[in-house]
């Protein structure tokens, strides 16, 4: 078995509301960023996790993400795996 490293990054679905994200856009443009719009706020998840190869790793943690990391009803992710340093 090899230790691969996982990036999970994970944002709300397209036309779920961003209330953090709006929050964010609202407050930007009162301190005078009125060239910026449409804020999204995300997470990234890191992991370690042991398997036979890369693919292995990514189904590994893509079942995780589709279980608990991530809610599959208003979230999606995007997982990224490399070698473990």
């Amino acid at each position: 078995m090899k230790t691969y490293k996982a990036i999970i990054r994970i944002s709300l679905r397209k036309g779920i509301l961003d209330v953090q994200g709006k929050t964010v856009e609202n407050g930007l443009r009162s301190i005078g960023f009125n060239n910026i719009s449409n804020v999204r706020i995300g997470r990234i998840v890191e992991l370690n996790v042991e398997a036979e190869d890369k693919t292995a790793a990514n189904n590994i943690v893509a079942d995780a993400c589709k279980k608990l990391i991530a809610n599959p009803i208003i979230e999606d992710f995007a997982v990224e795996i490399e070698d473990a340093k």
